[in-house]
């Protein structure tokens, strides 16, 4: 059992899928699909019902023929306004949810996520940087922000930040409880540095900013998906062929070593995959909160496996942001919600479900 990152004795249902090829194990995978087809088609209607919401009103069926019929006097919105910003709140939530997994898996921790690694708040350091010393959160006329713009400035943060909590962390390889403990440290003191840095920047500026530090879908485009979706194609095959580093990460170092697996190396190299996801979906939509914790839990139950399942921690943390991003945009209207709000409200009661578990563990 795992208690706060630390490694007790395993479970029989935890050793099973990997010792055993037999019923459990096809049960398991058959769950999986299940969820993840499930899934998929839920993400379907919830993007078709995000792209009816606009100045114009549509059916889901005018969605569907706008979105196919070049003719249609719908495409041009659709195609251009409002399916990039679906796609965007989709593949980011596939995004974090994937770095969330693999997280969770190495700390061996089920409240361990990007925000632990530095890269959300790191990314969110230099981006209010970027607007207090440039002068303008959408392309000021001096100073990186103008040079690099917000996107680039989070992707910088975020790797920056991670490579901080690495760093510390290191002491002749990487423990899961240790990185865990470093990651809160650290993530404190760049959340510490941006709130001074807006409280010294342009009430304007640090105003806007605030919304992007939320977590917000709000104006996004094909330049916001394009690098999203690349970071996905390129870095979910990487993951899949290091689930046998994964299932074998969650035993002890001396177990592991014994399956023939190179802790240090399979360590840092799926870290890296789960930072560079978690970055670029940050520079993409902001830190979007929650996701990269609840999703990788939440397929870990459904599925019943040893460790959260990748693909389907994907597939529902696209859910999550999608469903999130249609509660912002409809609960207040006309007033639209950072998506941010949405999915901190409805994580902080799953976080304290997750401490109280962890508690009540920890006592038997």
């Amino acid at each position: 059992m795992t208690v706060f990152g630390r490694s007790h004795a395993i479970s029989e249902t935890a050793v099973l899928p990997l010792r055993v090829g037999g019923a459990l194990s096809w049960r398991i995978r058959l769950r999986g699909v299940a969820v993840s087809v499930l899934g998929l088609g839920l993400l379907a209607l919830l993007m078709a019902m995000n792209m009816r919401i606009g100045e114009i009103e549509m059916t889901l069926a005018e969605v569907v023929a706008g979105t196919f019929d070049q003719a249609s006097a719908a495409h041009f919105v659709i195609m251009e306004l409002r399916l990039p910003r679906a796609l965007t709140g989709a593949l980011v939530g596939a995004a974090l949810a994937l770095s969330g997994a693999i997280i969770q898996s190495i700390a061996r921790n089920p409240l361990a996520s990007p925000e632990i690694l530095g890269v959300t708040t790191g990314a969110s350091v230099t981006v209010v940087a970027g607007v207090v010393f440039s002068g303008s959160v959408y392309g000021g006329t001096s100073g990186l922000l103008s040079t690099l713009g917000i996107p680039a400035l989070a992707l910088l943060g975020g790797l920056v930040g991670a490579t901080v909590v690495y760093g510390l962390a290191w002491r002749r390889g990487l423990d899961g409880y240790r990185l865990v403990l470093v990651g809160i440290g650290v993530a404190a003191v760049f959340t510490n540095v941006k709130f001074w840095l807006l409280t010294v920047g342009d009430v304007n500026d640090t105003g806007r900013a605030m919304v992007w530090i939320t977590g917000s879908l709000n104006g996004r485009g094909w330049e916001h998906v394009v690098p999203t979706a690349l970071a996905l194609a390129v870095l979910v095959p990487v993951t899949l062929l290091g689930t046998r580093s994964l299932d074998a990460l969650r035993f002890s170092d001396d177990t592991v070593v014994s399956l023939g697996v190179r802790t240090n190396l399979a360590r840092a190299l799926l870290i890296l995959a789960a930072v560079l996801l978690a970055a670029v979906a940050t520079a993409s939509a902001g830190p979007i909160a929650f996701v990269a914790l609840a999703s990788p839990q939440i397929a870990l139950r459904l599925v019943r496996s040893g460790r959260p399942p990748l693909l389907c921690s994907a597939i529902i943390g696209a859910v999550l942001t999608t469903g999130a991003d249609l509660i912002a945009r409809t609960a207040f209207s006309p007033l639209e919600l950072p998506v941010g709000i949405v999915t901190a409200v409805l994580g902080a009661p799953y976080l304290i479900h997750l401490i109280w578990r962890a508690q009540k563990w920890a006592q038997k």
